[in-house]
């Protein structure tokens, strides 16, 4: 297999392979943790729009994040608007 290397000036991630490591956690959470951490700083995090940037459905991506939370890569929190919807 052959590695092909690009000249990287513009529209790249730099993360660790931290998370690439954990044999224990699958592809599909590696993959969504890696991109999520290649959206802007200011990305709203919402599963509906986690489930737009793929064709994995709402429980595929439920499951992932259910994952990541599990091995300590994700913190949620439920945040409540002034008309007491989630």
């Amino acid at each position: 297999m052959s590695t092909i290397r690009v000249h990287k000036t513009k529209n790249f991630t730099i993360m660790s392979n931290y998370h690439f490591k954990e044999k224990a956690m699958s592809l599909k959470a590696k993959g969504l943790l890696s991109l999520m951490l290649s959206l802007p700083d200011d990305w709203n995090y919402s599963v509906s729009g986690l489930v737009k940037l793929s064709k994995d459905g709402k429980d595929s991506v439920m499951s992932a994040l259910s994952e990541l939370e599990k091995f300590g890569y994700l913190s949620r929190s439920r945040v409540v608007n002034e008309k007491g919807q989630f």
